[in-house]
């Protein structure tokens, strides 16, 4: 099978990457390297460089490498630069994966799996969201997502896509083998600044507000390690391969977080305290965000193999050492 990933010099697209090449598929990836790094993108990939924008080259492509299906990743994922920076996340994660999409459907490229988010909840009520709770997106980073899942889900409607659109809780931790994690100089990954801290390429860790309404003041979140959720991206790309009908999907374990539990963990598998301090509320911020992951575990009859937040530390770890 042919599959062209978008965001493939990324975090969570290179590991899709490396797993899908393990699988024995042929994997072409487009990326213009704006946040990508393109030594995580696998020797036996396919690299273009490119904007999923720029329609002559992307025309090009599609045309001449006829693809069984397309991952979409890229884009931009910082939520406080959104709320700076609004329009620039509506042109790259909307306006400019518009376009993209708008060729590979014109090609007959009619397979999809789009990688979008858990923010899109907002604050939510309950201590576990479903796929069919109400969506209040907080910031302009949930929106340009909410946005493109529609757009996709109303072409569906005139056009004989089928879609896997996958709402990702926190993803962390890195590759076992350290082939891919996260580079990034500008993360605001609480597991990622936490390991920056550790091996000191960081003074302290900021806490974003420790006065939410959660047990210990500090937001709650629900970590998905990486493997898992490639894993999750080869089974939905199976699904449609066997003509699988369009799914939402949350990715997530279920299991919520605090900041200050991740903080207590991570200073059990390093042997030594984090050094932090507590700054001010992020804007954009949600409270808590955990996932009910019922849908998908039963749909696929799927466990994850790597549910436990001490492996997820010790991965993201090694790898901050291995880049250091």
């Amino acid at each position: 099978m042919r599959i062209l990933i978008t965001g493939g010099a990324g975090y969570i697209g290179s590991h899709v990457c490396n797993l899908l090449l393990d699988k024995g598929f042929k994997v072409t990836v487009i990326d213009n390297l704006v946040t990508g790094n393109k030594e995580l993108v696998p020797k036996k990939a396919k690299l273009i460089i490119a904007d999923i924008a720029d329609e002559k080259k992307i025309e090009y492509v599609i045309t001449n490498e006829k693809f069984d299906l397309v991952m979409h990743f890229a884009g931009l994922i910082r939520v406080d630069e959104s709320v700076k920076e609004p329009e620039k996340y509506n042109e790259f994660n909307f306006e400019k994966a518009k376009k993209f999409l708008n060729i590979c459907f014109k090609n007959k490229l009619f397979k999809i799996i789009f990688s979008s988010t858990a923010s899109v909840y907002g604050n939510s009520k309950k201590q576990k969201v479903l796929e069919t709770d109400p969506l209040d997106p907080l910031n302009p980073y949930a929106i340009s997502k909410l946005k493109l899942e529609n757009f996709i889900i109303s072409k569906s409607k005139e056009l004989k896509i089928s879609y896997i659109i996958l709402r990702y809780f926190n993803v962390a931790g890195a590759d076992e083998r350290l082939r891919s994690g996260l580079i990034s100089k500008f993360s605001s990954h609480l597991i990622k600044r936490a390991c920056e801290v550790a091996v000191g390429k960081r003074e302290k860790l900021i806490i974003n507000g420790n006065d939410y309404n959660t047990l210990d003041g500090t937001p709650v979140r629900d970590y998905i390690h990486i493997t898992d959720l490639a894993d999750i991206h080869y089974i939905s790309a199976k699904h449609l391969m066997e003509n699988g009908k369009s799914e939402i999907f949350n990715c997530g374990y279920g299991k919520g977080y605090s900041v200050k539990e991740v903080l207590e963990s991570f200073s059990k598998v390093l042997g030594k305290k984090i050094n932090f301090e507590i700054g001010p509320r992020r804007d954009g911020d949600s409270e808590m965000v955990v996932a009910n992951s019922d849908k998908f575990n039963k749909f696929f009859n799927w466990k994850p193999k790597f549910n436990d937040i001490k492996f997820i530390l010790k991965t993201a770890i090694d790898w901050e050492k291995k880049i250091k």
